[in-house]
């Protein structure tokens, strides 16, 4: 087993479970130990791990019964888009769209399952796909099977981001840039990159982020569809708005808008990244992000009653975050803090480490000698949460 297989296990980039064996140092976490016990078959006491119960305390559900209800919610939700795929006759294509079709449910799940439960059935289902890549009987299967690894490794990207786990969420998308490219997929070696970008572009990393972004574009062939261009002007606004390029980031905000609207009398588009469409009311959420962090309050203000603000409740939250930096940013303190607290309440619910880092660096942001109602309760929250 490798370092990068048993690390998707346990939910630790390659380098982590590195550290563990060469220095003995890393994130001995109880639920990592867990993870290693279970998977290499380890009695638990000999980890330090008291045995484990035969039946849930207090009448809670143990986690195969979650694990098995969250693949009944996945197969449910995956019943339409089945009907709409019909059945495939290509054995080449068979498993591998059974499987992007699995990652899909999962995808959608995210919305309403925190990412802690839902990041073991993905990792799950990274394995098999992995595993079934080592013993695919010709090449053509194991090409299309990489492009199904890669958007399963992209998703588990984006839930180690969710847990604020930096560094595995660059190892999970590097995976998935790699994997897209041996897919031979251009379209999705573009979103691949593009993701990592974005993910750089809010960690503050502009000069990586746009250069992501530029590498991105190269993947783009002159057939890709022109909303691949809308989200990745998307990406470079974002970019922009990190290195504090006002200008350019409003630029390429408009462009962005500028091609959903020349498709908007069209046929609906294909769905760009591939589960959720990109529409209008994306483009609105990212200028809100871009606002937030240059510091604009007018790019922020309509943030809370965009369309993009009644979906996902974790992006839902991210983006009253950022709703709250431009109350910040024009002085509204009150109304920030009130508005980040119920942000906040979301990420708590979640187990979400991102949302309660956007609230950690918002209240760094801030500084005062006597803080007020909504800033006192802000911090009393705040300074409670272990997750």
């Amino acid at each position: 087993m490798t370092q990068w297989q048993l690390g998707a296990v346990c939910g630790l980039s390659q380098s982590a479970v590195s550290r563990l064996e060469k220095r003995g140092s890393g994130p001995y976490a109880m639920d990592v130990l867990l993870r290693i016990s279970r998977h290499l078959d380890i009695p638990p006491a000999v980890l330090g791990l008291a045995a484990r119960p035969t039946r849930p305390p207090n009448g809670g559900e143990s986690v195969e019964r979650r694990q098995f209800l969250g693949a009944a919610v996945a197969i449910a939700t995956a019943a339409p888009v089945v009907a709409v795929l019909g059945p495939s006759t290509d054995e080449n294509e068979s498993q591998p769209a059974a499987l992007r079709l699995a990652t899909t449910s999962y995808r959608r799940l995210d919305g309403s399952t925190a990412s802690r439960e839902l990041g073991e059935a993905v990792h799950s289902h990274l394995r098999l796909i992995q595993g079934l890549i080592s013993t695919a009987p010709t090449e053509a299967r194991r090409i299309a099977l990489a492009g199904a690894a890669s958007e399963a490794a992209s998703l588990a990207g984006w839930l180690a981001w969710d847990m604020g786990d930096h560094e595995s969420a660059r190892s999970f998308y590097g995976a998935a840039i790699k994997a897209a490219r041996t897919g031979v997929n251009p379209l999705l070696a573009a979103y691949q990159t593009g993701s990592l970008a974005q993910f750089e572009a809010h960690g503050g990393n502009a000069v990586q982020a746009l250069s992501l972004a530029r590498s991105a574009r190269k993947h783009l062939g002159p057939d890709s569809p022109p909303i691949a261009d809308a989200w990745l002007c998307s990406v470079e606004a974002l970019g922009h708005a990190a290195a504090g390029d006002r200008r350019s980031a409003d630029r390429a905000l408009t462009r962005s808008r500028a091609v959903i609207e020349r498709g908007s009398g069209e046929t609906p588009p294909p769905p760009w990244p591939w589960v959720f469409a990109f529409d209008e009311a994306k483009i609105a959420a990212v200028r809100v992000s871009c606002g937030a962090m240059l510091g604009l309050a007018a790019w922020t203000s309509a943030g809370v009653h965009s369309p993009a603000a009644t979906g996902h409740a974790k992006q839902r939250a991210l983006l009253f975050m950022d709703v709250a930096a431009g109350h910040l940013a024009a002085g509204r303190v009150e109304a920030a803090f009130a508005l980040a607290g119920q942000a906040l309440e979301t990420g708590l619910q979640y187990r979400s480490g991102r949302i309660v880092e956007r609230g950690r660096a918002l209240r760094r942001s801030f500084s005062t000698s006597s803080p007020s109602g909504a800033v006192r309760d802000f911090d009393e929250r705040l300074h409670g949460v272990h997750l």
